[in-house]
């Protein structure tokens, strides 16, 4: 290719990024009549998308921001109408089940601190929030299989899960079939802010467009500041398991636990400072599988065939990071470690802003600023 820029022809907005938050980012935008090119760098970079959980979960998020748990609650609400768009543009059905969730506790001491903190959410959200506490016998009742260890559960009637790869190619298929442009393989070199808009080099070519969207992931941190804004982001690790084809039994998907729609088991639960090493532990697979196995004894039986690790994109208060550069209007950066849950929001009232509208009343709480004096090394 030349390097000329726009070899695509004319471009209203490159959006960096081809994960779960950048294709949703860019499917909205061409659904909405935008020129969108989409750079994606490849499967070689530390793409959070491929070792996703799946959950499409509310309970415990926006704990000391009420404005996260409820920009969760409304995304997590738009999800059916959501699915349901994507199969019918595609035919790929993203097998989305949205019939509740649970996280299990093992200790008394685990069902006091969530008790708390869903007393504390509801003090500081002032409105309904569906979640409920249950005793051992009420989870016991829905899940049969579950371990006598298990002396409670949180359970949130809005949470449930999705196949993240599923998504992505519903994503992917949909955005193409908007007539939206893909460069693939195209890691994004620099930004350089121009008159009317952006110039972007890639190892692809460079491309010239007046809006430009950072949903890069880890790669956020370099690039937002070459376009004046800044994402704090570090990578942190989480290891899964997962085991041979079962018989269905978990119907609902539990923090740690889910059974896909393949039969399979996808058991999780790490966060590990570990820089950017995405591999995986025999220690922190062996504490994981013990958990699960005490939550749900029958796993003691069965086969795990793969175990992979993934690179969550952290902010350092765990929250999303979305702002609008005014030092080069028309530069916006996009980060968050939730991509299927927000995947709604992303799709549809983050498109709205980035357009021009008005900004989500929640957006106002998730700007870099609040990371200013804080170390974040």
């Amino acid at each position: 290719m030349s390097g000329a820029a726009n070899d695509f022809g004319d471009i209203d907005t490159i959006v960096v990024g081809g994960g779960v938050v950048g294709l949703s980012l860019a499917y909205g935008l061409k659904k909405a009549g935008e020129r969108v090119l989409l750079l994606d760098e490849g499967d070689d970079a530390y793409r959070a998308a491929r070792g996703n959980f799946g959950l499409v979960w509310v309970q415990g998020k926006g704990l000391g921001c009420p404005a996260y748990a409820r920009w969760t609650m409304q995304s997590a609400a738009a999800w059916p109408a959501f699915a349901d768009e994507l199969r019918e543009r595609t035919g790929v059905d993203v097998e989305l089940s949205q019939i509740g969730g649970l996280t299990m506790c093992l200790h008394d001491d685990e069902m006091a601190e969530r008790a708390a903190q869903l007393t504390r959410l509801r003090h500081d959200l002032a409105q309904a929030y569906p979640v409920e506490m249950w005793d051992g016998a009420a989870v016991r009742k829905l899940i049969p299989q579950t371990g006598p260890d298990v002396v409670g559960a949180v359970w949130c009637p809005l949470d449930g899960h999705a196949s993240p790869l599923r998504l992505l190619r519903a994503l992917l298929q949909g955005y193409d079939s908007l007539g939206g442009r893909l460069a693939a393989g195209s890691r994004v070199e620099a930004i350089t802010p121009r008159a009317g808009g952006f110039h972007v080099r890639t190892t692809f070519g460079t491309f010239a467009a007046p809006k430009v969207v950072l949903a890069a992931g880890l790669g956020n941190r370099t690039l937002a500041p070459q376009v004046g804004l800044t994402a704090p982001v570090a990578p942190n690790r989480g290891q899964i398991l997962v085991t041979e084809r079962v018989q269905p039994f978990l119907r609902h998907p539990t923090l740690y636990v889910r059974q896909t729609g393949e039969g399979v088991l996808q058991i999780g639960d790490s966060k590990e400072d570990a820089g950017f090493d995405d591999g995986t532990t025999l220690a922190q697979l062996s504490r994981i599988a013990a958990r699960a196995v005490r939550c749900f004894p029958l796993l003691e039986r069965m086969n795990i065939v793969r175990t992979w690790g993934a690179l969550r994109v952290m902010s350092p208060d765990g929250l999303p990071i979305y702002q609008a550069s005014t030092r080069h209007p028309g530069a916006f950066v996009i980060t968050c470690h939730s991509g299927i849950t927000l995947a709604p929001q992303h799709a549809g009232a983050l498109v709205d802003w980035i357009l021009g509208g008005t900004e989500p009343q929640p957006l106002q709480h998730f700007k870099a600023e609040r990371f200013d004096g804080m170390a974040t090394h």
